[in-house]
């Protein structure tokens, strides 16, 4: 009996898997059409269960106005939930919107933080954007968002600002 449940519970989260993998696939094929509405209806189920591509991408729409009214509330929201699961380019376009002070407030410190949190993943375009975000930056901040960037690494990116 615990093993067919075992197996019951592998194959529901197999199948959901899969499903999230379709949904993504046809909201991003739809978001390359620019195809908005039909990229939003399937990503969001996806982001709302926690898929963090979706939630990526659903905060790109959010910040750029694409089928939505540009919201950068709601686009940090869904970078912030993204980033938490270690999507690099998600912690990027966190750190970003610390650098413009949208809908966050205007913070180097924190930008730093987070861009440099993406380099660590592995995200390309980071070293120029912490560059740049440390010329606005006293030394004194820059050791902090160096310190607060490892801590974040050490609890798995979540609650990190």
């Amino acid at each position: 009996m615990q093993r067919s449940l075992a197996a019951l519970i592998a194959l529901i989260l197999l199948f959901s898997t899969v499903g999230w993998s379709a949904d993504f696939k046809k909201g991003f094929e739809a978001y390359l059409k620019k195809d908005y509405q039909t990229a939003l209806r399937e990503w969001r189920l996806a982001a709302e269960q926690g898929y963090a591509e979706a939630q990526l991408w659903l905060g790109v729409m959010h910040e750029k106005g694409q089928g939505v009214i540009q919201d950068y509330q709601t686009a940090v929201k869904w970078y912030r939930l993204a980033a938490e699961q270690g999507k690099a380019s998600a912690q990027f376009n966190l750190g970003l919107m610390y650098s413009l002070g949208q809908s966050v407030p205007q913070d180097y410190v924190y930008a730093h933080m987070w861009i440099n949190v993406a380099g660590s993943q592995g995200n390309k375009g980071a070293a120029k954007a912490r560059e740049l975000a440390a010329k606005s930056m006293t030394p004194s901040q820059i050791e902090r968002a160096q310190d607060l960037a490892r801590e974040c690494v050490k609890k798995n990116f979540k609650g990190c600002d």
